[in-house]
């Protein structure tokens, strides 16, 4: 039997609600001791203003991974830890205690009613972009350079927090 394929995604990590902070490293320790994933990359955690909502700041970040899980069954794995943390999705744009989106999944298009790769909205939110230029500035989206892309979104605030 041949060993399962390793596959690369990205993880885009943000909390408002609660012990944010402790919350993104928990959830980060959580993935990596999944024995299907393999943390490659973190980036540093970032205060951000909430995007199209109300509510206290976020906090974010983001991580590539690799995984032998497919697509549907690593989102199975986000949401699991989303839920262990409190997660409720009251109305769209909630304030919430986790949020664990899966934004890629090696160079993957996928458009279904659960999920969509790369993620549709990545390209406008700085609090994605700035993560992700941290680990992999030249990764290529649809709309192009992340590291292009986040210089677009320079009016969206995005403080760096101290280590």
């Amino acid at each position: 039997m041949s060993a399962p394929a390793w596959h690369t995604a990205w993880v885009a990590l943000g909390a408002n609600l609660g012990d944010a902070r402790g919350t993104l490293q928990q959830a980060l320790d959580e993935l990596h001791a999944h024995p299907a994933v393999r943390r490659d990359a973190v980036s540093g955690f970032y205060r951000t203003a909430p995007v199209d909502a109300n509510g206290p700041d976020y906090i974010n970040a983001a991580m590539r991974l690799h995984t032998t899980l497919p697509p549907l069954a690593l989102l199975d794995l986000l949401q699991d830890i989303e839920r262990a943390h409190g997660r409720q999705r009251p109305y769209r744009n909630a304030p919430r205690t986790l949020d664990l989106d899966l934004l890629a999944y090696d160079d993957l298009r996928l458009d279904t009613p659960r999920l969509t790769l790369p993620h549709p909205r990545m390209h406008e939110r700085a609090f994605v972009l700035r993560p992700l230029a941290d680990i992999d500035p030249d990764m290529l989206l649809p709309q192009g350079r992340v590291a292009d892309l986040l210089s677009a979104c320079a009016d969206q605030r995005v403080l760096p927090l101290e280590n």
